[in-house]
């Protein structure tokens, strides 16, 4: 079958929007109204395509569907009373926009194609990224402060985006000598733009492998985003591209003088963060991954809701026993020095422990690593991700949700063979 270049465009915009629906500034500042022309673009491109069903993708993705929506909606029922109605109705939104987007690759294209499509989208956002940054040393005193509810960034003319300093006061970093500004891409915040990133990296050196420029143009951008783990999961992958993928002589060579390179930089940005200046950060980041666990315990088989603010209020009265906290820190070697906080989790895994309890959890984090959308490297895809989603609340978010039900959808396609 011929791939015309409207279908191009249409899978483009599709992924486009899958995409920015995952921390994305287009959706931070415009929610509601992206996901209604999400659901309207997949809905008319789905009844408009033309192409018959596949009756067991069809079947298989209805019952994925309506798993994860009774799921969900048992949460709610068994979760911590009070909780809004709209913030499940949001979940399901998410649900909706993910499964439509996987039945439509899944019926009348196939994921080679959104792997490309992926591509494109994800090679735009870095050139975009590379711009971004090396404009900030032209233009930074030039910028408008933006609001929405309760987040705030710069911009200059709505093309480029940067964190307020007002906010984030270490947003501002000096690199290699050069006054740089964290680089958030398109997104919220630096620490998702490193995913994508990375996500572009993989698919640079390990599935298109189209141009060695490109990917020494992603590690300058990855760089610029100053997130620790980003650095190390790029770290990652430049060693396995080195030693494993491309195993050419200047490749190795350059491989380890940039290794050695930026590896200066992640010790001493974690040194910064551990006991330096910016050690509240770690702190968060730290607390966020032991308390939620604790949370979980207390509320073991349906966790106290998905309902955020919920979340956030009963976190903040919640302590962790003094002797558990003790093991825990002799046991790290290193002291947790917060006791509560307000804010929400930044580590997906144990947030959604926490907010579904133990069998739910579980079961949707089993089906996040039983994706089926990237199987060629599938374990180094699910590592870039996974050390991503220790540090970013986006498990939860369509991208991520589009992974889990192409997770579920596979696990009844095998139940339906046997």
């Amino acid at each position: 079958m011929i791939y015309t270049f409207k279908q191009k465009v249409i899978d483009t915009l599709i992924v486009f929007l899958l995409v920015m629906s995952t921390g994305g500034l287009l959706f931070v500042f415009n929610r509601n109204n992206m996901y209604l022309l999400f659901c309207c673009v997949l809905i008319a491109t789905i009844f408009f395509s033309g192409n018959p069903l596949k009756r067991r993708v069809f079947n298989s993705s209805i019952t994925a569907f309506f798993t994860l929506i009774f799921l969900f909606w048992v949460n709610y029922y068994f979760g911590l009373t009070g909780q809004l109605v709209s913030k499940y109705l949001y979940y399901m939104a998410v649900i909706f926009v993910s499964a439509l987007t996987f039945f439509h690759f899944s019926n009348n294209r196939d994921m080679s194609i959104f792997s490309e499509r992926l591509y494109i989208i994800l090679k735009i956002f870095t050139i975009h990224a590379f711009l971004q940054s090396l404009a900030y040393l032209f233009i930074g005193n030039n910028l408008q402060t933006i609001y929405h509810k309760e987040y705030e960034c710069t911009t200059f003319n709505y093309l480029f985006y940067y964190a307020s300093t007002d906010v984030k006061r270490f947003s501002e970093i000096s690199l290699f000598g050069l006054n740089l500004m964290r680089n958030q891409g398109l997104f919220w915040e630096a620490g998702v733009a490193q995913l994508f990133f990375n996500i572009y990296f993989f698919l640079e050196a390990f599935i298109l492998k189209r141009s060695r420029i490109m990917l020494i143009l992603t590690i300058l951008v990855i760089i610029s985003t100053y997130s620790t783990i980003g650095i190390i999961i790029l770290l990652m992958q430049m060693f396995y591209y080195a030693f494993f993928q491309n195993r050419s002589i200047l490749a190795l060579i350059f491989a380890i003088v940039t290794f050695f390179s930026i590896s200066s930089l992640v010790i001493f940005n974690i040194q910064e963060k551990t006991t330096g200046e910016k050690e509240a950060s770690f702190q968060k980041r730290y607390f966020d991954l032991i308390q939620p666990f604790f949370i979980a315990l207390e509320n073991p088989l349906t966790g106290v809701g998905l309902d955020l603010y919920k979340f956030q209020e009963y976190r903040s009265e919640f302590y962790i026993n003094s002797s558990s906290s003790s093991i825990i820190e002799e046991s790290i070697g290193l002291d947790l020095k917060m006791e509560t906080t307000e804010q929400g989790s930044s580590n997906s895994f144990m947030y959604i422990l926490a907010a579904m309890g133990f069998p739910t959890g579980l079961f949707i984090i089993y089906l996040f690593f039983k994706q089926s959308i990237m199987q060629e490297k599938k374990y180094i895809f699910l590592i870039v991700i996974s050390l991503s989603l220790f540090s970013s609340p986006l498990l939860l978010r369509p991208f991520l949700v589009f992974l889990i039900f192409s997770g579920l959808v596979d696990l009844n396609l095998k139940y339906q063979s046997y």
